[in-house]
């Protein structure tokens, strides 16, 4: 098996400082040893109508599904999801176990 990944899609509420949302998920990510990468972004080229308002991607990268479950439980993430929680007005999460394809040059 592959790495594991954590997949979040998000459309945040009217009003939300979103900038602070992401500055913290990098100071979380950056605390929790098992996160083996974290990378986010914002839509900028999708029509409205494909992207049904979500508006940013999170990602994290795992080397196993057990620094998955570790990451969930930690206090800090736990402290942490109330927070985002609280700014999403809609959300899709996926977490899977990654298949390779093509390696990063």
């Amino acid at each position: 098996m592959g790495e594991f990944k954590h997949f979040v899609i998000v459309k945040f509420k009217e009003g939300v400082a979103v900038e602070d949302l992401t500055k913290g998920m990098e100071k979380l990510v950056s605390e929790i040893d098992v996160v083996k990468s974290f990378e986010w972004g914002q839509d900028i080229e999708s029509l409205d109508v494909l992207r049904q308002g979500f508006t940013h991607a999170f990602l994290m990268t795992f080397d196993k599904k057990e620094d998955f479950v570790a990451f969930q439980s930690h206090p800090n993430h736990v402290e942490f999801s109330t927070k985002f929680s609280v700014a999403i007005e809609n959300i899709v999460l996926l977490d899977f176990p990654s298949t390779l394809v093509k390696a990063p040059a």
